[in-house]
């Protein structure tokens, strides 16, 4: 019988018999960091995006991956203190118990900023979808100075993120919400008419702060990182897909396809607010902003210049028949700005946020009625209307998420200490 070899290589080998030196491929290298890299991605994006905790078997079922890649894959995001494991639970049938997993609270964060017209602040969340820590400053900020409105808001979050960092909490970055119109494409904010500004480099002023040196924000529209809040606190099942409104002092909008924000060339869409409304008004052509911003709505009320929108809201709901008039006419200019788009853009969901989402008990049914009266395609599929899910300060919320979509799609850069 002939002795059995040990060293039997399938490799290439020289003419002597001998193994060739394998010549490293950094083609296929590369190649196989990516599909890594991909891989914990989607596994992240997984137990992130979850409404329930998966099990390892849930995730491999979802992406298609293989139920050991997948194992191999959340052992590195545990290892790494990304992702945790909670008790067991027990299958419907005979089998192993299920392992739920949920993102690891406190370690990361991302940290949203915002700037409107009557307060400025700031909120950091975590992986896990908790809010770590807040800030918030009241303040009539119309017609204030750019640069000194930007050092408040470096002074409110200064502290903020070096808290965080001393308290161990891994910071992402930092996104700022403005009520205007920000450059994604070169950065600066362009024009926020309620705050009286134009062409403002944020980003340069805030970074003469030495602990926003090290997080220079990403810029975006306010209502753009409202409806991704808007977008998280409604996924599930499926992406959705929705109109959203950010009703303020200005008004803004979003459009949201299957869960992502369509933002344009620019980054400009949106921009619901300077949709003419009324072409007859006495003094020329009325936008909705100028007939349905928060503003409007409370001098068409009787309530006095500068009255806060809780002043409103009380006079509503205490059946004040002129504040009640004021909110009506309000939803049906904010029904046929809305109708214009839905039939521009073939939305079948529209979702009210900020001050038309406090008001949703009044402005639904004006809402619901132009939609109805004045999209085409109604009779066969009537829009949804419903109030945002999101809260309070969505726009930081969004910021904050926006930054942490980061950390979902490399992963790699926060599998060690640092």
């Amino acid at each position: 019988m002939a002795a059995a070899h040990d060293d039997v290589d399938a490799g290439p080998r020289t003419r002597n018999g001998r193994a060739a030196e394998r010549v490293p491929d950094p083609v296929r290298a590369r190649r196989q960091e990516h599909l890594r890299e991909h891989n914990l991605s989607v596994a992240l994006g997984c137990v992130v995006d979850a409404t329930a905790p998966p099990s390892r078997a849930q995730i491999a079922a979802a992406t298609g991956l293989a139920r050991g890649t997948v194992t191999g894959l959340v052992d590195v995001l545990i290892e790494a203190g990304l992702v945790r494991e909670l008790d067991p639970v027990a299958a419907p049938r005979a089998g192993r118990p299920a392992v739920p997993l949920v993102p690891v609270p406190g370690r990361i964060a991302g940290v949203g900023m915002e700037v409107n017209v009557d307060y400025l602040g700031v909120r950091a969340v975590d992986l896990a979808g908790g809010v770590v820590v807040e800030r918030v400053e009241q303040d009539d900020l119309r017609g204030a100075d750019a640069g000194e409105v930007l050092d408040r808001l470096s002074a409110l979050a200064g502290p903020v993120l070096a808290g965080l960092q001393a308290d161990g909490v891994r910071v992402a970055g930092t996104a700022l919400a403005l009520p205007g119109l920000v450059d994604r494409v070169t950065g600066p904010l362009r024009v926020a008419p309620n705050l009286g500004w134009r062409d403002v480099d944020v980003v340069a002023r805030l970074a003469a702060d030495p602990v926003l040196a090290s997080f220079p924000p990403r810029l975006a529209n306010e209502a753009n990182l409202a409806a991704r809040a808007e977008a998280h606190a409604r996924r599930g099942a499926g992406a959705p897909s929705f109109l959203y409104v950010s009703g303020e002092v200005g008004v803004g909008g979003a459009l949201v396809l299957d869960g992502e924000i369509f933002l344009g060339r620019h980054g400009w869409s949106g921009e619901i607010g300077h949709v003419v409304v009324d072409g007859s008004a006495p003094g020329g052509p009325a936008t909705l902003e100028r007939l349905a911003g928060q503003d409007a709505i409370a001098a068409a009320a009787g309530l006095p210049a500068g009255s806060r929108f809780a002043e409103l809201l009380a006079a509503v709901g205490a059946d004040d028949p002129t504040a009640v008039a004021a909110v009506h006419d309000a939803a049906r200019w904010l029904g046929l700005a809305l109708a214009t788009v839905a039939n521009v853009v073939d939305v079948g969901a529209v979702v009210l946020g900020g001050t038309f989402g406090q008001l949703y008990p009044h402005v639904e049914g004006a809402v619901r009625d132009a939609l109805d009266a004045h999209v085409i395609f109604a009779p066969w599929s009537s829009l949804e209307v419903s109030r945002a899910r999101a809260g309070a300060y969505p726009a930081m919320t969004g910021g904050a998420l926006a930054v942490l979509r980061q950390v979902v799609a490399e992963p790699s850069l926060w599998l060690t200490p640092s």
